[in-house]
């Protein structure tokens, strides 16, 4: 199986723009063939917390939401699945969502971040609670957004639960957050023995400039596959899975 990670710098709010653009990336996945492609945390608005809050019903979406209805109909031209990264909404407030969309277009499921950082809380998001595990082509994967790959028992809940791939839409900037990156994903692969993709930002995003270096590690720590620190790209990887 080849799964891909897209990274490109997000347009603030604007919904459609980054809704275009990741449509392009999941066509671009069918022409690799790739049968999944990942988004980086709030893809579709770019890392735009306050804005988000503020804006209440125009930045906040459900799966069904019809700005999102490029990506979902890439998906069923391609016959490629994606995980699109957007503020959702939720009874306690917009989410940090990643919803799943089949290469039928339709919602595979929906996944909430669920360690939301202090600051993410502070804005008035809410934390998720669920796990949002989803079957593809017969492998099993497992979702983590951001922060949530800080808390080592979110991979290993997956590996327990029959996981073979972590997904991770994140945000993570140069500096710190580059080396934090280099860190975490593989010691997460090798230590539960799973596939480990990380699709990041490149570029501004709200408060911060990212790294890029979007990448794919194998069950020992080793990368497979890893982007540019500056440019949009979409990076790919097969997987060797029993």
């Amino acid at each position: 199986m080849i799964i891909a990670a897209a990274q490109f710098t997000a347009q603030p709010c604007d919904i459609e723009a980054n809704a275009a653009r990741m449509a392009a990336f999941v066509t671009e996945a069918g022409e690799r063939g790739a049968a999944l492609v990942v988004f980086a945390e709030l893809a579709a608005t770019g890392y735009e917390l306050d804005a988000i809050v503020a804006g209440a019903d125009r930045l906040v979406m459900d799966p069904d939401d019809p700005r999102l209805a490029p990506v979902r109909d890439a998906c069923r031209t391609a016959g490629v699945a994606a995980v699109v990264n957007c503020a959702g909404r939720s009874g306690a407030g917009p989410t940090i969502s990643s919803y799943v969309y089949g290469p039928d277009g339709a919602l595979l499921t929906r996944y909430d971040k669920v360690h939301v950082t202090d600051t993410e809380r502070a804005a008035g998001f809410a934390a998720g609670t669920g796990e949002g595990r989803f079957t593809l082509d017969g492998v099993r994967f497992a979702h983590v957004i951001c922060y949530d790959a800080h808390f080592p028992e979110c991979a290993a809940r997956a590996a327990a639960d029959g996981c073979s791939v972590l997904l991770a839409g994140s945000l993570y900037g140069r500096g710190g957050g580059a080396q934090e990156r280099m860190e975490i994903f593989p010691a997460l692969a090798k230590a539960h023995g799973l596939h480990v993709l990380l699709a990041n930002h490149c570029g501004p995003s709200g408060p911060y400039d990212a790294c890029g270096l979007s990448a794919v590690w194998a069950p020992d720590g080793t990368v497979l596959a890893e982007g540019a620190d500056t440019e949009a790209e979409l990076v790919t990887a097969g997987l060797s899975l029993s």
